[in-house]
Formats: C-alpha cells, sequence, structure tokens
C-alpha cells in the first residue's frame, strides 16, 4: 500500500468515530480524504468546526456546514493529521500552518483522533523541523530564544498564518520530553503557539485503517 493509500484508509476508516452532532476538522492531505468521506454521511451530522481556510473551503464545496467554534461549545470529535507521531501519541502539526486553529480545536474536543500514514509514525519527536507561530514583531526575538534552547530556528518566508502570524520551523531537535518543551516554549514573549500537541495528545492514532497501539 503507498503513503497515498494509507492516507485515503486512514482518513475514511475516521468515520467510524463520527456520531451525529458536530465534527471538528483538521487540515493537511490525509483530512481531505476525511473530508470527502464525510461528505458522504453529511445529512447524519449537525455540521463542522474548522482548522483552516483550506478546509473550510474544501467542506464548504461538498456542501457540509462549517461553524463558528464560539457558537457550538464542545465537540465530541476533532479528526486531524500530523507530521510526526510518537509512541505516546504526542504529536508535531504545523506543516500546513494552522497549528493555532488546530490546537484551539482539540482542546475543546472529548475526543481527538489523529489520521497518518506510516512514515509519521516515529520514536522521538523532531526529525520533522518543529513549527511555533509568533506574532511578526517577535520573530528575531523568540529565534534568539530558540537558539540558547539548542534549536536551529528558520522563518518560513513568505507564509502568513490565517491568524496574520509567522511561522519558525525548528531544526536540530531530537524532544524526549514532549510535555516540557511545550511548557517552555508557550512561555516566550511572542510565541502564540507551539507545534507540539503534549499536554493534548491524540486520543486515537490511525495508521491507515487500523489503530496505534
Amino acid at each position: 500500500m503507498s503513503n497515498d493509500d494509507q492516507k485515503r484508509a486512514a482518513g475514511e476508516a475516521a468515520l467510524r468515530y463520527v456520531k451525529d452532532g458536530i465534527v471538528g476538522v483538521g487540515t493537511g492531505s490525509t483530512v481531505a480524504y476525511f473530508i470527502d468521506a464525510l461528505a458522504t454521511i453529511k445529512h447524519r451530522i449537525e455540521g463542522t468546526v474548522s482548522s483552516s481556510e483550506r478546509s473550510t473551503a474544501l467542506l464548504q464545496d461538498r456542501g457540509i456546514r462549517v461553524l463558528d467554534l464560539n457558537a457550538v461549545g464542545e465537540l465530541a470529535l476533532y479528526v486531524d493529521g500530523a507530521d510526526e507521531c510518537d509512541v505516546n501519541k504526542c504529536l508535531i502539526k504545523g506543516g500546513g500552518a494552522a497549528l493555532t486553529r488546530e490546537k484551539i480545536i482539540a482542546a475543546a474536543a472529548k475526543q481527538f483522533v489523529c489520521v497518518i500514514d506510516p512514515s509519521k509514525r516515529v520514536d522521538v519527536l523532531g526529525k520533522f523541523p518543529l513549527p511555533v507561530e509568533v506574532i511578526p514583531m517577535a520573530r528575531s526575538l523568540v529565534a534568539r530564544e530558540i537558539v540558547r534552547r539548542g534549536g536551529q530556528p528558520v522563518w518560513r518566508n513568505g507564509v502568513v498564518t490565517d491568524n496574520g502570524n509567522w511561522i519558525l520551523d525548528v531544526h536540530g531537535l531530537r524532544i524526549t520530553d514532549p510535555r516540557a518543551l511545550e511548557t517552555d516554549l508557550n512561555q516566550l514573549t511572542g510565541v502564540v503557539t507551539v507545534g507540539l500537541f503534549a499536554h493534548r495528545p491524540a486520543d486515537v492514532v490511525l495508521i491507515g485503517d487500523q489503530e496505534m497501539r
């Protein structure tokens, strides 16, 4: 099975977790397959909450209602992909620059189902550069603080998030304590959020159509 086939299988398998109500929807290539699958049962759900303008466009194109999170309260389910996933279901996310909205929706959901292909499964997080969303004027300030911590920040030049902010991609990390690093980086002045999902990891990880054990 190719990685693309595994992504499709994971996106379609996530339908097993969809109950009636409102579904949180993430961003990325694997989630796009989930959106296609969700369209086949859109009559069963009240609508969705989307983590990015890109996913909103895909959902609306398929006739799926998109709602404001402030209007719906707690979600039963959030489905999203990841750039890396470790054995404890901690994640690196943000390759698509939607990390802040993704983190907000994950925090609002009772269950977080992460859909990935096998290439995203790692023993230690950090080979994929860690995205950090920053207020634009704080880019160099935050970058200097990250260098002091042993990271190698690279500005994702030309990318502006849906929130109007910038992204630093941090290379050279071997993240053995993702919860501690998430806490530390989130405290830096000028950081909006960091693409570590460790305090709120995935509840279920689907690799293809199989749950990771």
